[in-house]
């Protein structure tokens, strides 16, 4: 079933930071058959615009209102982290409606590690776990259907198996092409290009090296955090994709 048929031809990824998001995006821009936005939400917040499609957004609403623009004239996909809150987004219910909204996710362990590498003074609510679950709680609320969840650990160790799963259960096609790409810094990646570097290097899914979790676990702050959003992220893998 396309699910987009009932609603806006937009399709949104949402994650907690570092969690294989930008690798996921790169696949489907390899797709070629939408545009593809890179973090609207978390971008107008931390700069306070950005660029969709070919207009600017000041604010969370100008978001909304562009991305419905432009899916008037061809499907969108976007992704976005939660390392900031969106009270805007969780009040428009017709968008979380109408909107085909789906959830990567990461063990928070290392999600945390790769985080902290990156933002030293790492606080536990931008590890955005907590937040993720509360997008994905708005959105079951205001559809009635459990959104689609993807395990990023899926993703890597069956890439074709799970990209396959997704597609069928968005509604679109599955193009086998599109898991290998050619690697490279992305346009839309500049504004934010330290947080992608790694991704940049990729040409497909591939799981990197490191003792993420054990450099969280002997850290008490860093675990704290961890245990804060542990039974966030086991909800949602409690119905994740199983492909």
């Amino acid at each position: 079933m396309d699910h987009e048929s009932q609603g806006i031809p937009v399709l949104a990824l949402w994650s907690a930071p570092r969690s294989r998001s930008t690798a996921f995006a790169r696949m489907m821009a390899e797709r070629g058959d939408r545009v593809v936005v890179h973090e609207p939400f978390s971008q107008v917040v931390d700069f306070g615009e950005v660029k969709v499609g070919e207009r600017v957004a000041r604010s969370e609403r100008d978001v909304l209102a562009e991305l419905r623009g432009l899916a008037a004239r061809q499907p969108v996909f976007f992704k976005d982290t939660t390392d900031f809150a969106y009270p805007a987004l969780l009040a428009d219910e017709a968008f979380l409606a109408a909107a085909t909204h789906t959830f990567i996710i990461r063990h928070p362990a290392e999600a945390i590690a790769s985080h902290h590498k990156l933002n030293p003074d790492l606080g536990r609510d931008e590890i955005g776990f907590a937040r993720l679950h509360g997008i994905f709680a708005a959105v079951r609320a205001a559809t009635g259907v459990t959104p689609v969840v993807v395990d990023s650990d899926d993703l890597l160790d069956r890439p074709a198996e799970t990209v396959r799963a997704y597609c069928d259960a968005v509604g679109i096609p599955f193009v086998p092409e599109a898991l290998n790409w050619q690697p490279g810094m992305r346009a839309e990646w500049e504004a934010t290009s330290r947080w992608h570097e790694s991704t940049s290097r990729t040409a497909g899914f591939t799981r990197g090296s490191g003792r993420g979790a054990e450099a969280v676990e002997a850290d008490p702050v860093l675990r704290a955090h961890r245990d804060y959003h542990m039974p966030f992220y086991e909800e949602l893998r409690a119905v994740a994709l199983r492909p």
